[in-house]
């Protein structure tokens, strides 16, 4: 089962290299993020004439996720409220259209588009630090049901100076500060593994290039576009990589796709955590 991610960086500018992409590898499941359309407004059609479904949660000119499936998506949950008690959620955290779950397959599809921050002393920032917040909550009482999870999206997180093509240079900065990874990993607890580094340990993969300075040609990248699996999963992930040609498109987003491979005839296993304290807020 393949399963992927992808900030396209608007949908309907991109939509021709998004389709031409899931002919070419056809994944089961495609997450795209920032989508930057309504729910009306998104391109149903091309994807239904092709074998997929989607779920979308978008909103107009900005931010948006949706789930892309060749599968039945069941037991939708939209934004933070879809699994929180709508009481524990500020307005202005809800108003953004930015998490989307689905069931597929028996596994726990969780598309996130974390908010960048912009600078860290601004109104943004503070912002993405409560956003973290409520995805730690969200990720807890998810975690209840016991359900194999795959979160995947754009994190504009760092979580790792190996994740930063010149760290002496970033770290410290936005999307590599102490306190965003430290909000990233308490959410992630124990519960969740990166991916990507179950197969590579170095540095130098990129799934995100400034469109400014020649980032791409230089190979100034960052890797903040990331698929967590849960442990539940650990035994059926074959490869994840890193789609690294598709910024060669003409007018590319400036993410690539990232995707992993598993393999649902190994049998899943029971949920374990060993993590109390993700149980405690």
């Amino acid at each position: 089962m393949l399963i992927a991610s992808w900030n396209v960086n608007s949908i309907r500018s991109r939509l021709s290299q998004v389709i031409e992409w899931l002919e070419d590898k056809r994944p089961e499941v495609l997450c795209l993020q920032e989508t930057k359309v309504s729910d009306k407004d998104f391109p149903y059609k091309s994807f239904e004439d092709i074998g997929y479904s989607v779920k979308m949660y978008g909103q107009k000119s900005y931010n948006g996720v949706a789930i892309i499936s060749k599968d039945k998506i069941a037991d939708i949950r939209y934004g933070f409220t879809g699994e929180l008690n709508q009481l524990e959620i500020s307005q202005e955290l809800e108003s953004q259209k930015r998490i989307l779950s689905g069931l597929i397959n028996g596994i726990r599809i969780i598309n996130v588009y974390v908010p960048n921050g912009s600078s860290l002393n601004s109104e943004k920032f503070t912002y993405k630090i409560n956003w973290l917040a409520m995805l730690n909550k969200y990720l807890v009482e998810q975690a209840k049901r016991g359900e194999p999870t795959c979160l995947l999206g754009d994190f504009n997180i760092a979580l790792n100076d190996s994740d930063i093509y010149a760290p002496h240079k970033f770290t410290g900065s936005i999307m590599a500060s102490e306190i965003e990874r430290k909000m990233l990993r308490k959410a992630l607890g124990s519960r969740f593994k990166d991916s990507f580094r179950v197969f590579e340990k170095f540095s130098g993969h990129w799934s995100w290039w400034d469109y400014r300075n020649n980032s791409f040609e230089l190979n100034k990248g960052w890797r903040i576009d990331h698929i967590y699996i849960s442990n539940n999963l650990l035994n059926n992930i074959k490869s994840s990589v890193i789609e690294r040609s598709q910024r060669e498109n003409n007018q590319p987003s400036d993410h690539v796709p990232v995707m992993i491979n598993l393999d649902l005839l190994e049998n899943l296993i029971e949920f374990e955590d060993d993590d109390d304290d993700i149980f405690n807020l």
